[in-house]
C-alpha cells in the first residue's frame, strides 16, 4: 500500500545545530552563536541636508552598501533594511487627548530625521558598534549611525502576562504568511510506530518510512482513535535524530515486532494549521523554526509533533494536518 505521507519531511529545526547550521558572525573579536541569547537592534541612519533634498546615491556608493548588506546577511546579522524618502513626502500625525491633527513634511529639525535603518540580530551592543564601525559612510558628508536595542518579550516583565505573549505570538505568525496558531494543553501520548535515526542529509527517506508504516494503518494493537503522527525527537546536535512514524496506543504489551514507542509528556503546544498541499508542508515547517520561533517570545521545546487527523485525504493530499510545537512554562 502506498504511503499516505509521501512529502513529510521533519522540521528543518531540529535541536537548532543539526538542522539549521549555526550563524556565525565573523567580527574581530566576537563570535555570535544564535543559541546564546541573541538581542535585536534597530540601527538608524540619521538624515542630512543631501538626504533630505532628495540627493540619490551613485554607482560606488551603491556599490559599496549593496557588498556591506551582503556580509550582514552572510553571517546572519541583518533582519531588515530599508532607506526612507526624504520628510517632505511624509506626514506626522499630533495626539492631544483624543484630538489628532496632520502635520505634513517637510520638517525642519534634519539632525534628528531619519533616512534609513536596519533591524540586526547581534550578540551584545559592544557587537553591534563593530559592525556600524564598518559600514561605509551612508552619506556623502559627515553623519550619524544610531543603534537601540529592541524590547524583547522578558523586558516587560510579569505585567506581560503569557496569555498577552500567545498572543504575541500568533499575531507573529500572521505576518510571517503562516495560519494564526491556536494554543492548547495536550494529554500525555504514548505513540508507537516504526523509529528511524536520521541526519539532515538522510532525512529525505522519511517518505519511505511512512511507506513501510502504512500497511499497519488501522491494525495496530491498542490503537487509540484514527490519527497518525510523525514525532521528531532525541536531537543529538550535529549527530541525528529521530523521527516515529506511528499511531496513538493505550499500551505497548503487544507491539508488532520492530515497533519502537515515545511518552509525550503532557504539555502546553503552539498548534499550527496547514491547510495547502502536503508537499508544501515541510515550508510551513522550516517558516516556524527558522521565522516564528526565533522572535514569538516563548520558550519553545525541540521535538516537533506532526499530526494527521481524519481529515486528512491521503488521495488529494490535503486537510487535516497539524503542526505542534511544544512550550516551556
Amino acid at each position: 500500500m502506498q504511503s499516505p505521507f509521501p512529502f513529510v519531511n521533519p522540521p528543518l529545526r531540529l535541536g537548532r545545530s543539526l538542522a539549521r547550521p549555526k550563524a556565525k558572525i565573523n567580527v574581530p573579536g566576537t563570535t555570535y552563536d544564535e543559541a546564546e541569547n541573541p538581542m535585536k537592534v534597530m540601527v538608524i541612519v540619521k538624515a542630512t541636508k543631501d538626504s533630505e533634498a532628495g540627493v540619490m546615491p551613485g554607482e560606488e556608493l551603491l556599490t559599496a552598501m549593496g557588498n556591506y548588506n551582503e556580509e550582514l546577511v552572510r553571517a546572519g546579522v541583518m533582519l531588515a533594511g530599508e532607506g526612507l524618502h526624504p520628510s517632505s513626502k511624509g506626514a506626522r500625525v499630533r495626539f492631544a487627548g483624543k484630538n489628532r491633527s496632520v502635520i505634513d513634511g517637510p520638517f525642519a529639525e534634519t539632525k534628528e530625521l531619519i533616512a534609513g535603518f536596519w533591524l540586526w540580530q547581534v550578540k551584545s551592543l559592544e557587537e553591534a558598534i563593530e559592525w556600524v564601525k564598518r559600514c561605509p559612510n551612508p552619506h556623502y558628508e559627515d553623519c550619524e549611525l544610531e543603534i537601540r536595542q529592541v524590547f524583547a518579550a522578558e523586558d516587560f516583565g510579569a505585567e506581560f502576562t503569557p496569555a498577552l505573549r500567545e498572543q504575541e505570538a500568533a499575531l507573529r505568525a500572521k505576518t510571517l504568511g503562516l495560519e494564526m496558531p491556536r494554543f492548547e494543553d495536550g494529554k500525555e501520548l504514548l505513540i508507537a510506530g516504526l523509529n528511524e535515526r536520521y541526519t539532515f542529509e538522510t532525512r529525505v527517506n522519511i517518505p519511505a518510512q511512512w511507506g513501510r508504516f502504512c500497511e499497519y494503518l488501522g491494525k495496530v494493537p491498542g490503537q487509540v482513535g484514527q490519527m497518525s503522527y510523525g514525532v521528531s525527537w532525541n536531537c543529538e546536535p550535529k549527530a541525528g535524530f529521530d523521527y516515529l512514524a506511528g499511531v496513538e496506543v493505550s499500551d505497548t504489551s503487544q507491539l508488532p515486532a520492530g515497533f519502537s514507542y515515545v511518552k509525550i509528556a503532557a504539555q502546553r503546544y503552539a498548534v499550527f494549521v496547514h491547510l495547502l498541499h502536503v508537499s508544501k508542508l515541510p515550508e510551513t515547517i522550516d517558516t516556524i523554526w527558522r521565522k516564528w520561533v526565533p522572535d514569538c517570545g516563548l520558550a519553545t521545546g525541540e521535538d516537533c509533533i506532526e499530526r494527521y487527523t481524519a481529515e486528512f485525504n491521503p488521495a488529494t493530499g490535503l486537510g487535516g494536518m497539524e503542526i505542534w510545537i511544544p512550550l516551556k512554562s
